[in-house]
């Protein structure tokens, strides 16, 4: 069945960087768009990033262009979130997801989500 495990996650100053990843399994990983999405507290599930199967084109939600990268290697079967410049409002559950849509970069659904990593950001 399909895994997915994200790690990375922590408590990190203001203006620090975490590079999330998410070991994938049980699917072909490189035939699936993968994206990340997250929740904060009291929050709902929103969009982050996401990234077609090749690698060829990522997406970003605004509040986190310029700051994010998202990145994946076929061959580990990995996804990745490198995050730099983190804000106390980027507080949140992080998650690795598979083929999720959005609608005007409003998350409508995954196929399938892992259980998340913790990223806390705070001084």
């Amino acid at each position: 069945q399909v895994q997915l495990v994200e790690s990375g996650g922590g408590l990190v100053q203001p203006g620090g960087s975490l590079r999330l990843s998410c070991a994938a399994s049980g699917f072909t990983f490189s035939t699936s768009d993968m994206s990340w999405v997250r929740q904060a507290p009291g929050k709902g599930l929103e969009w982050v990033s996401d990234i077609t199967r090749a690698g060829g084109t990522t997406r970003y939600r605004d509040s986190v262009k310029g700051r994010f990268t998202v990145s994946r290697d076929n061959d580990k079967n990995t996804l990745y979130l490198r995050m730099n410049k983190l804000k106390p409002e980027d507080t949140a559950t992080d998650y690795c997801a598979k083929e999720c849509t959005t609608i005007v970069g409003v998350l409508t659904g995954c196929t399938n989500r892992g259980q998340g990593t913790q990223v806390t950001v705070s001084s």
